[in-house]
């Protein structure tokens, strides 16, 4: 069993509108984008990352804007929600939030004896805020969402399968433990984590499997704390049998990805060098960040980018 997995690194998604998706994540949800930048593959694209105050891992949800994309349909072989942990007793003040501001999807419910509001992204991405008691870490409170209701970082994701079988000796081996099981659902946590510790198993075994496009997940990260502890896990994921990439520079962190037996694709991702390496933390996410091979188009790749108003 795996040691070095901390909980949840980051999620990141698919969106139609950069401007939309930018307003929805920093006005409605009162997080910090931490980054402002362009995918790798794809320069023509941006990569927004929004989270904490400096971005820790185990808060930032990320997205790629492409516009004109279809919309994603949801089924199996995907995260199927991601949830975000919010103060004790602040769930009326969500609710009331949300619902000015026309969120969609909004309901009551409780899990695994948590309370939490769903509620749908300006895409149809599905989400949740789940009251967590004792939650020590700090949200970003620099807009007007206090720092008494600010989102805490990621309490989990949820994972869609037809067959779980495989994938929780996965999580078994990464480090998790399975904590609770209930009906077509069980829940995988991880001891000592960042606060992002929780992997909920959602089994639809006639389920289709999803079509990826606008609100869909495309990968789920998990923290490291640096690139020993990332080589040390990949060299185990490669003996155990998994196709593993080599390791990436993202320029925030360092990258390995995998494809699960379920269909999802997972990333260990580093804690270091974080996202202040190239912008001072009180102007984070402000300028636009380009990769340096990419440097030299700046004018060009700037001229493409749908602008965003902050």
């Amino acid at each position: 069993m795996l040691t070095q997995i901390k909980g949840l690194h980051h999620v990141t998604s698919m969106a139609a509108s950069a401007q939309e998706n930018s307003d929805f994540f920093t006005k409605t949800l009162g997080l910090r984008r931490v980054k402002k930048t362009v995918n790798f593959d794809d320069p023509e694209v941006y990569h927004l990352y929004y989270g904490d105050q400096i971005g820790t891992p185990g808060s930032v949800m990320t997205y790629f804007p492409f516009p004109h994309i279809a919309k994603g349909r949801p089924g199996a072989g995907e995260v199927g929600e991601t949830s975000f942990a919010i103060p004790e007793g602040t769930l009326d003040y969500w609710q009331e939030r949300l619902a000015s501001r026309g969120v969609a999807g909004l309901s009551e419910h409780q899990l695994w004896g948590e309370k939490r509001l769903r509620f749908k992204g300006p895409d149809g991405d599905a989400f949740s805020l789940v009251e967590v008691k004792d939650d020590p870490r700090r949200g970003w409170a620099g807009t007007e969402v206090d720092a008494g209701n600010a989102l805490k970082g990621f309490h989990g994701a949820t994972l869609r399968l037809t067959d779980p079988g495989a994938t929780r000796e996965l999580l078994s081996f990464m480090g998790y433990q399975e904590v609770d099981r209930k009906g077509e659902w069980s829940r995988f946590a991880i001891s000592g984590g960042n606060g992002a510790d929780v992997v909920d198993l959602e089994v639809v075994p006639s389920a289709d499997f999803a079509r990826p496009g606008a609100g869909s997940v495309h990968h789920i990260a998990f923290a490291v704390d640096d690139r020993a502890a990332q080589l040390e896990v990949r060299k185990a994921l490669i003996d155990t049998g998994y196709q593993v990439t080599p390791v990436i520079d993202r320029d925030y962190f360092w990258a390995i990805y995998f494809r699960t037996p379920g269909g999802v694709l997972f990333e260990i991702a580093t804690n270091e060098p974080g996202f202040d390496r190239d912008e001072d933390t009180a102007h984070l996410g402000e300028a636009l960040k380009l990769p340096t091979r990419y440097e030299p188009y700046r004018d060009e790749i700037s001229r493409r980018l749908e602008p965003i108003r902050d």
